[in-house]
């Protein structure tokens, strides 16, 4: 052949060419994140981090105006529902396939019973409380449903991240839970941990139904569908239970509105990412919501933050990121690097 030839050392143009760049770095340039790790990070940073602000501002709204948790969650609701223009647009079913609408309308019932009872919970509990006990629960709940129902297990680096972050929790919450007063005042504290429990459980629930679905445009069917149910029960609760209010200053208009925004995109990127991601990881690193409701406690609602609130926000945040750090890898050649 002439690329053989001494006289004749010519490259040979029917082989591919070698890349003029060292081999390690085509290597990286196709290293690709691997799902578990899309989900994870997006399960923190547009799952997390907005929703910890969404409990510290329901207290400044209920604060500055009392207004009622079921109105809260109508104005959220309401954000929800021109989704439906998307839906249209594509020519997509509002209440999805025939087939599998009842599943979807029962996720969108739970994800409105978990947020309710949030709501409800932020209004007589310390609102990184609220948050600490409605995600352990959520956590807790998540492992077990999946490791249950569907046989999905976890690594013992992933058990250890998670029972950390579970142990952050405890050490967040045991100290309010052992100095809860008698009478009226503590049993709706008491109270008001309960639905925060009950607002975790379902949320694991609605996560578990959500991974069940599988057709185009599940998302936005159902985040419109959650806008949907959640005026449907909730409006004529708020009349029965509640008293609407009218807020009549700035300040209330505004964390309503900033409730709204950011729980939409709360909403949709944890429904990403428990498609990606083990639900129970998911819910771990939702735990930063925590971290963050702590410190708008603090420095927002200037309600005192402890000292063990400080070291549970601390074992909280290196068990997220031993979570994150174990899922950590990259699709490479139809292979999975860690």
């Amino acid at each position: 052949m002439a690329g053989s030839h001494p006289y004749f050392n010519l490259p040979d143009f029917t082989q591919p060419s070698p890349p003029s760049t060292p081999p390690s770095l085509p290597s990286h340039q196709r290293c690709q994140p691997s799902d578990a790790t899309k989900g994870l990070l997006v399960a923190l940073l547009g799952g997390g981090l907005p929703a910890g602000f969404v409990g510290p501002l329901s207290r400044m709204a209920y604060q500055a105006s009392n207004l009622p948790s079921l109105e809260l969650l109508v104005c959220r609701c309401l954000f929800h529902l021109p989704i439906a223009l998307l839906l249209k647009l594509r020519g997509d079913p509002l209440l999805g396939p025939p087939d599998i609408r009842g599943r979807a309308c029962l996720h969108a019932l739970l994800n409105v019973l978990s947020i309710g009872c949030a709501y409800s919970a932020v209004q007589v509990v310390p609102a990184g409380n609220a948050a600490t006990v409605r995600k352990g629960s959520s956590t807790v709940c998540s492992a077990l449903l999946a490791l249950c129902l569907e046989s999905q297990g976890l690594s013992g680096y992933d058990w250890c991240g998670l029972l950390g972050s579970i142990l952050g929790l405890i050490i967040i919450v045991g100290p309010g839970l052992g100095t809860l007063q008698e009478g009226t005042t503590g049993l709706y504290t008491a109270l008001g941990y309960v639905l925060a429990f009950l607002g975790g459980l379902t949320l694991s629930l609605g996560l578990l139904v959500y991974r069940s679905l599988h057709f185009p445009s599940c998302l936005p069917t159902v985040a419109f569908l959650f806008g949907l149910v959640g005026l449907l029960g909730s409006v004529p609760g708020l009349f029965v239970l509640q008293t609407p209010v009218l807020p009549s200053d700035l300040l209330s208009w505004s964390c309503v509105g900033a409730v709204g925004i950011l729980a939409l995109v709360s909403f949709t990127c944890v429904s990403y990412a428990v498609t990606k991601a083990h639900p129970a990881l998911v819910c771990a690193v939702l735990h930063s919501e925590v971290v963050v409701a702590l410190i708008l406690q603090y420095y927002m609602l200037y309600e005192t933050v402890a000292p063990s609130d400080i070291m549970g926000a601390g074992v909280v945040l290196g068990s997220i990121a031993i979570i994150t750090a174990r899922n950590l890898s990259c699709e490479r050649e139809g292979k999975v690097e860690e």
